[in-house]
């Protein structure tokens, strides 16, 4: 009897869980794997008679993928490296320092990201086209931070707010400056919240594509926008955009699997506090 409350309350119900959530990009993944004949079967085959790579080839020999795949890296990167930079030092600067209107700016962050994403585009569209910077890194690096660092610093503090602050004192004490007990101190102890914010950056980056249709063209394209250029107005390249849809998944998981200690780490720290 106990075996079977487990069993339904528990393991069932996680399964299905598994199965919702995995079951798109399995049958995505073999999708791409099966031969254009299967593809135009009508009705298609759950499991496909034969597996090919065509697709995947076609699709990064003939195409312009490999270009789109470095400029998703360089942005996501980019977004990282600029995330991290703004979001450490601000996250100490809150959960440390007690300064008027504290509480009213961390509460902005939060409204922030309350409003859609597509009020922001046309200001910021405006702004840098004004300053030339249209279709560059530098435009989607900063688009992508208007609405990713909210989170973070908010992330980011909570986590540092669990930190002690003796050692901080400490630190002080024996001669070091605000700066070396962020660098020295709180930066190596704050590292799985670091990791969680990163990946968070990184993610959202990877996979948006709002800010890369409308501040991007042609010197810069996203894979996220270059996927659509398989989607035509009376045809889709099913296997070249099944096969384009797995390679743009993999980073995500891969980076999820090596970070995975640290990022639910540094998720569960930075979700109790603050």
């Amino acid at each position: 009897m106990k075996r079977l409350r487990l069993f339904l309350g528990t393991e069932l119900p996680v399964l299905a869980i598994l199965l919702f959530g995995l079951g798109p990009w399995v049958w995505m993944m073999l999708t791409s794997l099966r031969p254009s004949a299967e593809l135009s079967q009508s009705p298609i085959r759950l499991i496909p008679g034969s597996l090919t790579l065509v697709n995947h080839i076609t699709l990064l020999a003939r195409t312009s993928f490999v270009e789109n795949l470095r400029d998703s890296l360089i942005v996501a990167c980019g977004a990282v490296v600029l995330g991290l930079a703004l979001s450490l030092p601000a996250a100490y600067a809150f959960s440390r320092f007690r300064f008027p209107g504290r509480r009213v700016l961390r509460v902005q962050f939060l409204v922030v990201n309350m409003f859609p994403v597509v009020l922001l585009i046309l200001p910021l569209f405006m702004l840098l086209r004004s300053f030339g910077l249209l279709d560059t890194y530098f435009a989607l690096i900063m688009g992508h931070a208007t609405f990713t660092l909210p989170f973070a610093i908010w992330l980011m503090t909570g986590y540092i707010d669990g930190l002690p602050v003796e050692l901080d004192e400490s630190a002080m004490v024996d001669g070091a400056t605000q700066l070396q007990v962020l660098r020295l101190i709180v930066l190596p102890l704050a590292a799985p919240g670091a990791v969680a914010v990163g990946l968070y950056l990184f993610i959202a980056s990877w996979n948006e594509y709002l800010f890369a249709l409308m501040l991007a063209g042609r010197r810069v394209r996203t894979v996220t926008v270059a996927l659509q250029m398989f989607i035509g107005e009376n045809t889709i390249d099913w296997g070249l955009l099944t096969a384009g849809g797995t390679l743009v998944a993999l980073p995500a998981v891969v980076l999820f699997l090596f970070a995975q200690k640290r990022l639910v780490g540094g998720l569960t720290g930075g979700a109790v506090k603050g």
